[in-house]
């Protein structure tokens, strides 16, 4: 009886040494395989994908060069999904220092550009102001703040859309926001998405902002979102990207509790093949394109899809300035844990 324990602790050994060096085998393969996948230190935790022409005008403003900007939203002409995406980009470098746009508006007081980046910084200071934290820890003083800049930027919106060319979506679906942060009631929400969509009914960045404004964490709530969403579905053309909105009002409202297993429920599993389809239909060079590639990346791994987590993870390594990552503290570690997962679990698979 004595040599029964012995076999069981030798069994126990064995199984112990041969799953180790399964998961060295694996690590290495997975070295080898992702070798040209970057590490988390050289991650770009601002831009969701590269986008050259943007890097470069954010460059300039760094200089405190405010023409490059000026003649990129020039070139951008009727483009309202590239137009609203550089408006973003440099309202964020004027809502840290605008000596840059004062001078651009000195030089070009009645600059549709400029009136609507100096709107748009004007909510992203607002919200500087406020801070990030729970209503309970701020204090009155950023309150008063917030709400005075808010104040300011409303003025400012009407401004830029009395300057705005015909047809220009941009400075309407960049109130959305400022309507997110005043708690403007649902009817004034509808009125202006209805200047947005009759303009561009089919705004990637304008259906993703309305989209927050309804969530339950805003202004509206787990139905209205859904809602929202198949409507926006079933109106929009293929290759519109619009087919995430059903699957990011889902990660909304269930991710943070929602079981290991739902990622594979077959409502969930059809919501990520239509945005597949729509990532696969869509213009390569849609300014959005990488952000639904995050998204997809984040659901297929949760799924067990790694192949096909894998190669949306390599579409846009090296940037994570995008949902989900940038919900977390350290989007870069994250991000590369999920990819490092879907990496191994294809190297299993295959």
């Amino acid at each position: 009886m004595r040599i029964f324990p012995l076999i069981v602790l030798a069994l126990i050994l064995f199984y112990w040494l041969r799953s180790r060096r399964r998961a060295a085998k694996l690590n290495a393969e997975a070295a080898l395989a992702g070798a040209g996948l970057l590490p988390p230190e050289r991650q770009n935790t601002k831009w969701a994908a590269p986008d050259p022409a943007a890097e470069a005008v954010s460059a300039a403003l760094a200089r405190g060069d405010w023409l490059p900007a000026a003649q990129a939203l020039a070139a951008t002409g009727t483009d309202w999904e590239r137009r609203s995406y550089l408006v973003g980009v440099i309202a964020d470098h004027a809502s840290e220092d605008d000596a840059w746009l004062r001078a651009w508006q000195a030089a070009h007081p009645d600059a549709p550009g400029a009136a609507v980046v100096h709107a748009t910084a004007k909510v992203s200071l607002a919200w500087e102001i406020r801070g990030g934290d729970w209503a309970k820890n701020t204090t009155a003083e950023q309150f008063a703040g917030f709400h005075r800049v808010l104040g300011e930027a409303r003025e400012d919106f009407a401004r830029a859309v009395s300057l705005a060319q015909p047809g220009d979506p941009t400075p309407y679906l960049l109130q959305i926001p400022l309507y997110m942060g005043l708690g403007a009631p649902h009817e004034a929400m509808r009125e202006l998405w209805a200047e947005v969509t009759a303009r561009a009914p089919y705004h990637y960045e304008a259906h993703w902002r309305a989209l927050q404004f309804w969530c339950a964490k805003w202004r509206g709530s787990e139905d209205i979102a859904r809602d929202f969403a198949a409507q926006a579905v079933a109106a929009s053309p293929h290759g519109s990207l619009l087919t995430v909105l059903p699957l990011l009002s889902w990660y909304e409202h269930h991710d943070d509790k929602a079981p290991a297993e739902a990622y594979g429920w077959p409502e969930v599993t059809a919501m990520v093949e239509a945005a597949l389809a729509d990532v696969a239909a869509a213009h390569p060079a849609h300014p959005r394109i990488a952000e639904v590639r995050h998204l997809l990346a984040y659901f297929l791994t949760k799924a067990g899809r790694h192949q096909a987590a894998l190669e949306q993870f390599r579409q846009v390594d090296g940037h994570v300035g995008a949902a989900p990552w940038f919900y977390y503290s350290s989007p870069e570690r994250v991000f590369c844990a999920y990819r490092d997962q879907a990496l191994k679990g294809a190297l299993r698979e295959g």
